[in-house]
């Protein structure tokens, strides 16, 4: 439960002074349907929102929290002054920025945090002590325990009636006022625990190869997530090498298919697959593609559902059909080709590369500041439904991109019998003229300026930096403006 009073300093003004209401209302009114349904020792309950002291803490617990979110404080402790310029890349005091000179003047130390801490816990002590309260735990929504300041200033607020905000909810006998219960999300009965650890322990333990192939459901929901965590655990960041693990999955994918997956792990999907296919995607490889005797025309029917791709770090989607709303949001490095998106495709992209081989809904690339996306527009609709605040649309005439992108596709079509792909690649002359490049401003001049550090002699750390610190004065255009 959020309140009004908190947020990043890049929210508007307007967002700041006028939206959303007081904590208090939405955890007294959630906390009280909870206890009343007896659910209320199932759920924990957190709230955040200007908490800033013990006192703060107290009252929250009292209207029936478990949890609590601190945010501006903390970074307060760590030295933040609040110039609300967060997204600006200019933060004076280092905490909310990308250019090393500025994050050189970062004086923050953990220590000031669990100071900070330390103060708000032992005034909750002492307001525990004169309530007579042993246990946090005791104070969790006796909200009968709080009242109303007999003359409250202004002479206004003497007119309001808080009853239905301090109500002490009364507990069906069988339930808590308080979280009890620990969340059963029975992981034993997943597809990993149950069949795809013990089918790729030969890869776990010693680095084979795996090749199964096995049906999977819609139940059957983060397949292969528990196995690429496996993956980490054993080797790293890094992974394994590149297919080590080939698994062909036949019918219908359950939500986050994929998810986190890291790389040595290729997932094929033979059939289609539910939302937030690849979220997280951090190095694996996915393909999605119908049966071999679909009696449809993949271009023309969705097969993977909404957010595909979400915050995805590296690693290879593709996708033989339409895909859903929301397709890569904040994808930050990887590659992706798919048949068609939805609305909102490549939101708030930040690097990698995206190539749609048919249409996109509206509000494409909003927020988009990195990473390039290319487009096969042949209507020309394109510029009417991209967001083009923050991006340009450029022509695909470069004679390496056009073959970089001619390999992409090439993959694409062999991974997935596309035969989109397939008809393209036949005319790729013509094709690659109906290619539109979605290019970020920012991220373009920023390249530029890494090219010009590279020539000077500068390389990697360095030439980037050379490059922030060239366009500082253009980071406050970061809105497209």
């Amino acid at each position: 439960i959020s309140g009004h009073d908190g947020g990043t300093g890049a929210s508007p003004l307007s967002s700041i002074h006028h939206s959303g209401v007081p904590w208090e209302l939405g955890l007294a009114e959630t906390h009280q349907t909870l206890v009343l349904n007896g659910l209320r020792d199932r759920i924990a309950v957190e709230t955040d929102g200007q908490l800033r002291t013990g006192r703060d803490v107290v009252i929250a617990a009292l209207l029936g929290a478990d949890e609590f979110g601190f945010a501006t404080l903390p970074l307060v402790a760590l030295g933040c002054i609040m110039m609300r310029a967060c997204h600006l890349n200019t933060c004076p005091v280092g905490v909310a920025t990308q250019d090393p000179q500025l994050r050189a003047r970062f004086a923050g130390k953990p220590e000031h945090v669990e100071n900070y801490f330390t103060f708000v816990a032992e005034e909750v002590r002492e307001l525990m002590a004169r309530l007579g309260v042993r246990r946090f735990d005791e104070l969790i929504g006796r909200s009968d325990w709080l009242a109303m300041q007999p003359s409250p200033l202004p002479e206004k607020a003497r007119t309001l009636d808080l009853s239905r905000l301090l109500h002490l909810a009364a507990p069906p006998l069988e339930s808590a006022p308080a979280c009890r219960l620990p969340q059963e999300h029975e992981l034993h009965k997943t597809l990993d625990r149950t069949v795809l650890l013990e089918l790729c322990a030969p890869a776990l333990e010693r680095g084979e190869q795996v090749r199964a192939s096995l049906p999977i459901r819609n139940l059957n929901r983060a397949a292969g997530t528990i196995l690429g965590s496996e993956i980490t655990r054993h080797y790293g960041a890094a992974g394994l090498p590149p297919d080590t693990i080939r698994l062909k999955l036949l019918g219908s994918a359950g939500q986050s298919c994929g998810a986190f997956i890291p790389p040595g792990l290729t997932l094929v999907v033979e059939g289609d697959a539910n939302d937030y296919l690849g979220k997280g995607l951090s190095g694996g490889r996915i393909v999605v593609r119908p049966p071999a005797d679909a009696p449809f025309r993949p271009r023309d029917n969705i097969i993977v559902g909404n957010v595909v791709g979400y915050g995805a770090t590296a690693g290879e989607l593709f996708i033989g059909g339409l895909a859903g709303e929301r397709f890569c949001v904040r994808n930050s490095g990887a590659t992706a080709v798919v048949e068609g998106v939805g609305d909102h495709g490549c939101e708030y992209m930040t690097g990698g590369t995206v190539v749609v081989l048919g249409p996109v809904g509206r509000n494409f690339a909003a927020g988009m500041s990195g990473g390039i996306a290319y487009v096969y527009d042949p209507q020309g609709e394109l510029p009417r439904r991209c967001n083009l605040e923050m991006v340009e649309l450029q022509s695909c005439n470069d004679a390496n991109e056009s073959a970089m992108l001619r390999t992409l596709v090439e993959r694409f079509a062999a991974a997935t019998r596309s035969t989109l792909a397939a008809e393209l690649l036949a005319d790729w002359a013509g094709t690659c003229a109906r290619l539109v490049r979605i290019m970020p401003r920012d991220y373009e001049r920023m390249q530029a300026a890494i090219v010009r550090a590279e020539v000077a002699g500068l390389s990697g750390a360095e030439a980037e930096a050379a490059a922030f610190e060239e366009n500082a004065h253009a980071f406050e255009r970061a809105g497209g403006n």
